[in-house]
């Protein structure tokens, strides 16, 4: 079953985080907490959002999205931080229940686009997606200002 994720999920939730961070060759790459979790997607002003897929009362994959705003379209988009089905799950059509309930959920509010990136490395997932019809977007690549160097840029204003 997917569902929007809801209080209570925080723990499970996290467990996946770490479980993609540990696919992906980052295990120790996680700063996040179950609390923050909570604050993100339960809080008062949420800014991310998630479905989960629930089999047999645990949680078996996630996916954890934001809205992207399109200047060219005039309208928001979803953004796919997350996409993580357990392993031993794989192959039982989760992942594409969670991109359809994103698709779904563009569909209904009207966004133009689904978002996400993915490993250059992770051809099981390439694969996936180019089944799904998803486009690589070949031309773009992906830039990202952290720790010192964000600080640094910050203090030049």
């Amino acid at each position: 079953m997917v569902r929007r994720a809801r209080r209570g999920d925080e723990e499970s939730i996290l467990a996946c985080i770490q479980a993609l961070a540990d696919y992906e060759r980052e295990p120790d790459a996680v700063e996040n907490t179950a609390d923050m979790i909570a604050e993100t997607l339960f809080g008062a002003d949420p800014r991310a959002f998630a479905f989960v897929v629930e089999r047999e009362g645990g949680i078996r994959g996630i996916a954890v999205w934001f809205l992207t705003y399109s200047t060219w379209t005039g309208r928001h988009g979803i953004w796919l931080e997350d996409l993580f089905v357990s392993a031993e799950d794989r192959s039982r059509g989760y992942g594409v229940a969670l991109l359809s309930a994103l698709a779904g959920e563009c569909v209904a509010q009207g966004y133009p686009r689904l978002e996400w990136t993915v490993l250059d490395w992770n051809e099981p997932a390439i694969g996936f997606y180019r089944a799904l019809g998803a486009e690589a977007m070949d031309d773009w690549t992906t830039r990202r200002v952290t720790g010192d160097r964000l600080r640094e840029l910050a203090a030049r204003m």
